[in-house]
């Protein structure tokens, strides 16, 4: 009991010459023993680290899951060290939707039959976007959040004690300034001397800490890559399903194309005897001429491999001539390459001016 008594009563005055010390510097009135140039970077550069790796991290996670209380929910499961129940995407809820309203509408409809195309697009982007998740929080969240957490705790920890361990040595100073006897004077340079042997070593220990910076610098520029290899394959997938997509629309019966356009419906009904190029939904390509004006030109965005003899296929980056005719729908122009001439779909060009 005597022992704890002395030991509270020894740590409050411990803590009591620190905090006399610290107001005497902030007031001007004692000296403080200042660290190297070199030191003082390492600290610098450590708390930089710190500051943007934790911006960086915040941000991802708003990134990856920008529900906020989704990630209340994460957070809490994984303190309570419990796997958190997979959740769905957004993406392939809307599939699941679509796909069910198909069934009412009946999927032999082109409405419906576009819905089940649409919808299961949807289920595997949303696959791709859950996949790409975990992979980020893997790959990239988890190393970040591991030094926040861990290497940055013990250096916080060891710069603390360093502080504490200067503070010390800086009373030690004062009292030996102070000692007028010979006996106060000899005390007070034992305990100085005592006090910077402490100080040194532990200012060796913080500085192999804070050097280790850049190892986690390092680490971190591997796991950025990584991120980024990740968030590329996932686009990757979608742009490669939202292909797929658009070249299976292109293959269904477009019923809203055929009854939204009443000049086509006037005209076969007006003459029946007299053909043109855009009677049908099958657009006779050989009798389509180009019209004095109105031709742009337009840069391809995307491959695209025609599905019949009536389409023209595209490869990227190339530059060709475009148009339309009286009638055609709407995401359709006619595309010319040379001698070579067929529809092309709107959303793989870009139109020039």
């Amino acid at each position: 009991m005597d022992f704890n008594v002395k030991k509270i009563a020894c740590g409050a005055g411990l803590f009591f010459t620190r905090a006399v010390q610290f107001t005497e510097e902030k007031l001007g009135q004692a000296e403080k023993t200042e660290l190297d140039a070199h030191f003082e970077n390492l600290m610098s550069r450590a708390d930089c680290t710190k500051n943007w790796t934790e911006k960086i991290y915040r941000q991802t996670e708003v990134l990856l899951q920008p529900n906020p209380s989704a990630r209340i929910e994460e957070f809490l499961y994984e303190k309570l060290d419990r796997k958190a129940p997979s959740r769905i995407t957004n993406a392939e809820l809307l599939g699941q939707y679509m796909q069910d309203a198909a069934k009412e509408f009946g999927p032999g409809t082109p409405y419906g039959s576009t819905l089940i195309e649409v919808g299961e697009c949807e289920r595997r982007l949303g696959a791709a976007e859950r996949e790409f998740l975990q992979t980020s929080a893997i790959s990239f969240l988890t190393p970040l959040r591991n030094f926040l957490e861990g290497d940055w705790r013990t250096i916080s920890k060891e710069r603390r004690l360093l502080e504490n361990l200067r503070l010390d040595l800086d009373a030690c100073k004062t009292r030996l300034k102070k000692a007028k006897v010979a006996e106060a004077k000899a005390a007070a340079e034992h305990e100085l001397r005592v006090a910077q042997t402490e100080f040194d070593r532990q200012a060796e220990v913080t500085r192999l800490l804070l050097e280790g910076i850049s190892s986690t610098h390092v680490n971190h520029l591997r796991c950025l890559h990584e991120f980024v290899e990740a968030q590329a394959a996932y686009y990757k997938r979608c742009h490669f399903h939202m292909q797929e997509l658009q070249k299976e629309l292109g293959r269904l019966p477009n019923a809203f194309a055929l009854n939204s356009n009443p000049s086509v419906a006037t005209a076969g009904s007006a003459s029946e005897g007299i053909s043109s190029p855009v009677e049908t939904d099958t657009l006779k390509i050989e009798e389509v001429q180009a019209p004095a004006t109105g031709t742009r030109k337009a840069k391809v965005l995307y491959d695209y491999d025609a599905a019949d003899s009536s389409e023209l296929s595209l490869l990227a980056d190339e530059l060709i001539t475009v148009y339309t005719v009286p009638g055609m729908d709407s995401d359709w122009l006619i595309g010319e390459r040379g001698n070579q001439k067929g529809k092309v779909p709107v959303t793989y060009l870009e139109l020039l001016s």
